[in-house]
């Protein structure tokens, strides 16, 4: 996510870090690396120069007792990204039942995929979700939802005969009213039409949403702060989601954009899958960007993706001494359920200025998916005892599985490694302080 940006922010942060003197010169040289690096995300001119002014007036100031010129710079470029980029982080209040949210915004920016997205968020935590497809303008809308409703579990409301998306909220308003969340998906047009302005005025009076979010393509650059502010106008909106954050290099200037109309961000849309929907947090995220991590959404999906009862099973097993293939094989599912190797050493603190190129990021993703394919071409047995394995088992699995001799004993490797680095950490008695260990210091 924003990875040039990311990269060009470490390249100044490194500068500052691998520097004997700090002077003037040297603090004129890496504002003028971060006023580029923001500038090529299309950040907005002025913002930037706001910026640039306040790190350099800072910079002025001496440093705190107990913390040295260069770490105390860090800290004052980490706090002045952060509040370039949102300063503090908002949720959506969940006050009453059910909590209605209404989507709104142009054609393309992924309304009805973040429909999907947010249900899916909402009922991983517990909820009980609704959605409903007031989409008339677009013929695809109807079927994408109800298919990816029926996908995650939720229950889906819409009427393809109806052409009023009023009369199609209007309709199941009375058959929603015992959910916790109900998300209403809305039509969009190329741009902000009056005719758009009236449907959507119509709608949102009908409607009484208690959250009206507006869905921006993160490409859209600073266009973002125009947008924002015409829906503003029409729909009184109270947060942003912006989408396609993976794959854009203007993200930095839609985010700053945001900033400036008031109405904060919520989630970015981090890819193509369900699950790829994040909260926005700007200190994390730019504790991402410049690479001290970002363990404490790293440890938010890990508690989704790994069932407590199993955690606790696996934790008395490490204790134990106990690791088998089908602890790796569990350790392997968790890890491709949290997304891709890329995002998750973004929020390992120092792994992302490793710079590995996404092409061994892609061989490493590829190797897990053999390596299933791997273990359950084993026996039970072969699971629990991997150390059972000769060069007659090795074998046998390299044959079933499709897969050369040399990935199977890989696979056993990476096994050995598993098991050692889990004795390191054997006798933690929660997950928090197992990553403090990894954290190690920060910066500042």
């Amino acid at each position: 996510m924003l990875q040039k940006l990311g990269s060009s922010l470490r390249d100044s942060l490194s500068k500052l870090k691998s520097s004997i003197f700090i002077d003037e010169t040297l603090i004129n040289d890496i504002v003028r690396d971060i006023q580029r690096a923001l500038l090529q995300s299309d950040a907005n001119v002025r913002l930037v120069l706001d910026l640039s002014k306040r790190i350099k007036e800072r910079a002025k100031e001496p440093s705190p007792k107990g913390i040295s010129k260069r770490d105390y710079l860090v800290k004052i470029v980490y706090e002045e990204l952060t509040t370039f980029l949102g300063e503090e982080s908002i949720k959506i209040e969940l006050t009453k039942k059910p909590t209605t949210l209404m989507l709104i915004g142009l054609f393309g920016s992924g309304k009805t995929t973040t429909t999907a997205k947010l249900a899916k968020f909402y009922k991983k935590r517990g909820h009980k979700v609704a959605v409903i497809e007031t989409d008339t303008w677009r013929p695809a809308a109807y079927d994408q939802l109800q298919q990816t409703s029926e996908q995650i579990g939720v229950d889906f409301y819409g009427d393809k005969n109806l052409k009023d998306p009023t009369q199609i909220y209007l309709k199941f308003e009375s058959q929603v009213k015992d959910y916790d969340i109900v998300i209403v998906d809305t039509a969009g047009r190329d741009r902000l039409s009056d005719e758009l302005v009236k449907e959507l005025t119509e709608l949102n009076n009908a409607v009484n949403a208690d959250h009206r979010i507006l869905i921006l393509s993160g490409d859209i650059g600073q266009g973002a702060e125009k947008q924002a502010q015409m829906f503003h106008e029409t729909c009184n909106v109270t947060g942003i989601i912006l989408t396609k954050m993976e794959g854009t290099a203007k993200g930095g200037g839609a985010l700053s954009a945001c900033h400036v109309t008031g109405a904060g961000v919520l989630f970015l849309g981090v890819g193509e899958k369900l699950d790829d929907l994040e909260e926005y947090h700007p200190q994390r995220f730019v504790g991402r960007l410049l690479g001290m991590g970002d363990l404490e959404t790293l440890l938010e999906r890990a508690h989704e993706v790994i069932n407590e009862e199993k955690a606790e099973d696996l934790q008395k097993r490490f204790q134990k001494g106990n690791f088998d293939l089908n602890d790796l094989y569990e350790q392997m599912k968790a890890l491709k359920s949290m997304g891709s190797l890329g995002k998750i050493m973004e929020m390992i603190p120092g792994m992302s200025s490793l710079k590995l190129p996404k092409e061994a990021l892609d061989v490493q993703e590829s190797k897990l998916q053999k390596w299933k394919y791997a273990i359950d071409s084993m026996t039970p047995y072969e699971r629990s005892n991997p150390d059972c394995f000769n060069s007659n088992r090795v074998d046998r699995v390299a044959a079933g599985a499709g897969m050369s001799i040399r990935e199977i004993r890989d696979l056993l490797k990476q096994y050995k490694q598993s098991k050692k680095m889990m004795k390191m950490f054997n006798g933690e008695q929660d997950v928090s302080k197992l990553m403090q260990k990894m954290k190690g210091k920060r910066p500042f």
